[in-house]
């Protein structure tokens, strides 16, 4: 089969075009044929040798879709997605076929289509384990920091369905299409004191659950703009790893801090939440994030560098083609 490998971590002219072995669909396992393969900025943080796990040679990719084409005869011929941690100690999507735990198997939602479904997986995943780890409930206010981003996207969306407020800050202002505009009821751009802004929005209250998804040079903002007994979920530690803030006011305060790694989900325990997230997609209350470009594995080296570049909307890889 045709795929996309790196034996050496580096800029994304270490990828190169390979025939690879066909991977067997053994006891417990299924073959998908990919249709569609999403790149994640997780994906290219791996092949530059970010992600310590990663041993080589390896296929990328975590995101996909695609027919289910060996396996369970109940299986044969379905059209599934899925993500997780193809990529790092076993190989990814960015293939023309990838093999996969039966267990892992989920149809993907029949409205989207392959394209669609392939660039649904980490985004969705980050923002459904972060807002799960904090508890959100319908009525409650949630303030996503860095809620212009693929993430934010879809924490909004899914903070929606909940029946939860959603106040919305960013550095910059969104794209005219980012769901954070037409979901949140106020977006705070660019704020040089966010927990301030955050309290006049609230009624001085702050916000019941932040949903940090920049940390770091962040982390203090988003701690101070948590209402009494408020949760703070981060995924992500931007600019410092080390942060610090007042843990008196923090304890005085009843405050509580996750923190969720997508990267400790493998493919059968992401397939529970796109099982979760399907109703959602089905309804129409969650959308696919823009797709900014389509190519074949054959462009991988300069989709890579896009991606990594900040592309605006996800690219996808068509193996097939």
């Amino acid at each position: 089969m045709r795929a996309v490998q790196f034996e050496a971590f580096g800029d994304p002219s270490v990828l190169k075009l390979v025939e690879a072995p066909t991977p067997s669909a053994g006891d417990g396992s299924a073959l998908v044929r990919v249709m569609a393969a999403s790149i994640n900025p997780s994906d290219v943080k791996n092949v530059a040798g970010a992600m310590r796990q990663t041993r080589l040679p390896r296929i990328p990719g975590r995101d996909f879709a695609g027919v289910v084409e060996a396996g369970p005869t109940e299986w044969l011929g379905a059209e599934v997605w899925g993500t997780g941690d193809g990529g790092f100690t076993r190989d990814g999507s960015h293939a023309e076929l990838i093999a996969v735990p039966v267990a892992s198997l989920r149809r993907k939602p029949k409205n989207l289509g392959f394209d669609e479904a392939a660039s649904v997986g980490v985004n969705y995943m980050a923002a459904w384990c972060g807002l799960e780890a904090a508890s959100l409930r319908s009525g409650e206010t949630v303030l996503l920091i860095g809620a212009g981003g693929g993430v934010g996207a879809a924490a909004a969306q899914i903070a929606r369905r909940i029946g939860a407020r959603v106040i919305g800050a960013d550095r910059r202002s969104p794209r005219p299409d980012a769901p954070a505009l037409a979901i949140a009821e106020k977006l705070i751009i660019a704020a040089e004191d966010l927990p301030a802004e955050v309290k006049a929005a609230t009624r001085g209250k702050g916000a019941d659950v932040v949903f940090d998804l920049v940390g770091g040079v962040m982390f203090r903002s988003a701690v101070n703009s948590l209402a009494r007994g408020g949760r703070l979920t981060e995924i992500a530690a931007t600019g410092q790893r080390e942060v610090s803030f007042d843990l008196l006011d923090f304890y005085h305060n009843e405050s509580r801090l996750f923190g969720v790694d997508t990267l400790q989900y493998d493919l059968t325990a992401s397939a529970k939440v796109l099982e979760a997230l399907t109703p959602g997609f089905e309804s129409g209350d969650y959308r696919a994030a823009p797709i900014a470009e389509i190519c074949p594995l054959s462009e991988a080296q300069t989709a890579y560098r896009k991606v990594a570049a900040g592309a605006a909307g996800r690219i996808v890889l068509r193996p097939q083609e």
